[in-house]
């Protein structure tokens, strides 16, 4: 079953800073990541993942430096204090959201 782009929307930034939350990642890692933990119902397209990585550092919620893996130079992120503390907020906010939906949708079945 595929999810509609619009549900999958608002849960892009909580999933990408997620993944940074115990270590650095690059961005293609971090795709594949949540692609394999979603049993392939995420897949993000390189179109959508890196605006998102780049809007994040903006905001200064993620960093990014270039580091080398297997003698390949790759631009990892991590999260900032700034980041981890949005992404706590984010994750109390995503609880109280998907309840909620799942109280309402639940409601007509009693």
């Amino acid at each position: 079953m595929k999810i509609n782009k619009e549900l999958m929307k608002g849960s892009t930034v909580i999933l990408m800073m997620k993944q940074l939350e115990h270590r650095d990642m690059y961005g293609y890692e971090m795709a594949k990541r949540i692609e394999q933990q979603s049993d392939g119902l995420f897949a993000f397209k390189e179109g959508t993942l890196y605006p998102i990585l780049h809007m994040l550092e903006v905001e200064r919620l993620v960093e990014a430096y270039w580091g080398e893996e297997n003698g390949r130079k790759r631009k990892y992120y991590k999260l900032t204090d700034a980041g981890r503390r949005t992404l706590v907020e984010k994750e109390r906010e995503w609880s109280l959201f998907s309840t909620t939906v799942s109280r309402l949708i639940g409601e007509g079945r009693a």
